[in-house]
């Protein structure tokens, strides 16, 4: 089975194979914009956008371990 990544790469080898044949210039600044408006509908994210996110939900995963541990402090020390 062929994963999205290869798929994308393939698809885009050809479509730049197919636009380095074709003798129209404008052929790849359409076909960009009709592939930037077919991402956009796929709701995806860019590679900074989802790094950022996996920082932010490491350290609030951090902290959450910290706070667990400080209740866990708190509940075995009854005052």
């Amino acid at each position: 089975m062929i994963n999205r990544t290869d798929w994308f790469e393939d698809f885009q080898k050809n479509m730049s194979d197919l636009i380095a044949k074709s003798p129209a210039a404008d052929i790849e600044r359409n076909v960009k914009a009709m592939m930037a408006q077919t991402f956009s509908r796929l709701d995806l994210i860019t590679r900074e956008e989802f790094d950022i996110q996996v920082g932010l939900l490491e350290r609030a995963l951090a902290r959450i371990d910290a706070l667990e541990a400080r209740i866990k402090t708190l509940e075995s020390n009854p005052d």
